[in-house]
C-alpha cells in the first residue's frame, strides 16, 4: 500500500507543471520569441511605435535601424541565414527590388479594410502602410538674406545662389533619395536626368546615409535646402520650432509608399505576422499623427497640418518600374556623378 501511494505521489508531481501550464494557454497567456526587425524609420520614431506594440502584445521586439538601402543590402547579404524577421518602414521601392531578388516572403496582412492595389505587391510580398510625398525644406533666415522665395521648381534648386547649399542623402543608401532620383527619371529620362543632376550636383554640400538629415541640419542653418519627405519635414522641421518652410515643385514631384514586409526565412514567423497586422490597426495608425505620416486606414486620424497627396501636384509615379530597375538607375548616377 505504501509503495502504491509513493507511486501515485510521484506520478501527481511529474503532471503538476503540466496542468499549469495548460492553465496558463486556456487563460490566453502564451509564451512568444523576440521578434527581430529591421526599422527604415528614424530610432526615436521606430522605438515610439515599437513600444507601443510591444505594450498591447506582449512581444518583446529587438531591432535594429538602418536606411532603406542598407536594410536591403543586410537582407540580401544574410538570405543563407536570415538575422531578421520583419523589415519595417521605408519607400517600396526598394521593398520591390527585395522582392524581386527573392527575399520577401507573401504575407496578406489581417485587415478590415481593402487595401488599394498600387500599395501592395501583386504577391503581398510587401504591403504599405503609409504615405508621403517629396518636398523641399528651406531655411527661412537664408531666403530672407537673399530676397528668395522659397524653391517652387525643380529647375529652382540649379540658381548659382545655392551653390553648395542644398543637401541630401545618397540615393544608394536611401529610399528618400532614390526617390528623388526616380522622380527625375521618370519626368526626364534617363539621360536628361544625369545632365540635370550634373548641374545640380554643383549646388550640393553635402550628400547624408539618411533621408531626413538634411532637415534639421536646414533648421540649423548648416545648408540653406534640404530634399525629404513632407512627413519629416514637418515632423522633425516646422513641428520642432526650426525657421524652416516646405515647399513642393509645381511640375510635379514623386512619392512613397512607405511598406513593412516579411522577410523570407524568417524565423519568428508568428509574431512577425502579428506585428505586420498591427501595423495597419486603427491604434497603430493613428500614432502617425506625432509624425505627420498619412495612414492608409480609412478609420485612422491624419494629424492637423499634414500634407494629403491630393493637396500637391503629384507625377504618375511607377514604383515597380523603378524598384526594379533600381541597381542599374544608382550604377548610372555613381558612374556620372561620381559619388
Amino acid at each position: 500500500m505504501k509503495k502504491l501511494l509513493l507511486t501515485l505521489m510521484i506520478t501527481i508531481v511529474a503532471l503538476a507543471p503540466l496542468v499549469a501550464t495548460g492553465a496558463q494557454e486556456s487563460e490566453g497567456e502564451k509564451s512568444y520569441n523576440t521578434l527581430h526587425v529591421y526599422a527604415a524609420l528614424d530610432t526615436e520614431e521606430a522605438q515610439y511605435y515599437i513600444d507601443a506594440f510591444q505594450k498591447e502584445t506582449g512581444i518583446k521586439v529587438e531591432f535594429v535601424r538602418m536606411s532603406a538601402g542598407e536594410v536591403l543590402a543586410r537582407i540580401e547579404a544574410e538570405k543563407e541565414n536570415p538575422q531578421g524577421s520583419v523589415w519595417f518602414g521605408g519607400s517600396n521601392t526598394s521593398h520591390i527590388n527585395a522582392s524581386s531578388k527573392g527575399l520577401l516572403e507573401a504575407y496578406t496582412p489581417n485587415i478590415d479594410f481593402e487595401l488599394a492595389a498600387n500599395f501592395h505587391a501583386e504577391d503581398r510580398t510587401w504591403n504599405g502602410f503609409y504615405t508621403g510625398a517629396i518636398g523641399f525644406v528651406s531655411n527661412k533666415e537664408f531666403l530672407e538674406a537673399n530676397g528668395l522665395e522659397a524653391p517652387a521648381s525643380w529647375e529652382d534648386l540649379l540658381n548659382p545662389v545655392y551653390t553648395s547649399q542644398i543637401e541630401m542623402a545618397y540615393p544608394y543608401t536611401s529610399g528618400t533619395a532614390y526617390t528623388t532620383w526616380a522622380t527625375r527619371i521618370q519626368m526626364l529620362g534617363l539621360e536628361n536626368a544625369l545632365d540635370w543632376w550634373e548641374k545640380f550636383d554643383v549646388n550640393i554640400h553635402q550628400y547624408t546615409k539618411s533621408g531626413s538629415a538634411s532637415i534639421a541640419r536646414a533648421g540649423l542653418a548648416e545648408c540653406a535646402v534640404g530634399i525629404g519627405f513632407s512627413h519629416d519635414i514637418l515632423a522633425k522641421g516646422i513641428a520642432k520650432g526650426y525657421p524652416v518652410v516646405l515647399s513642393f515643385p509645381k511640375e510635379g514631384t514623386g512619392y512613397e509608399v512607405g511598406a513593412v514586409s516579411l522577410i523570407k526565412g524568417a524565423k519568428e514567423v508568428e509574431e512577425a505576422q502579428m506585428f505586420i497586422d498591427w501595423c495597419f490597426s486603427v491604434n497603430a495608425q493613428n500614432m502617425f499623427k506625432a509624425y505627420f505620416r498619412l495612414p492608409v486606414n480609412p478609420a485612422a486620424e491624419i494629424a492637423d497640418g499634414a500634407i494629403k497627396l491630393s493637396d500637391i501636384e503629384l507625377i504618375d509615379y511607377d514604383a515597380v518600374t523603378h524598384g526594379m530597375n533600381k541597381e542599374a538607375n544608382v550604377k548610372a548616377w555613381r558612374d556620372r556623378i561620381g559619388k
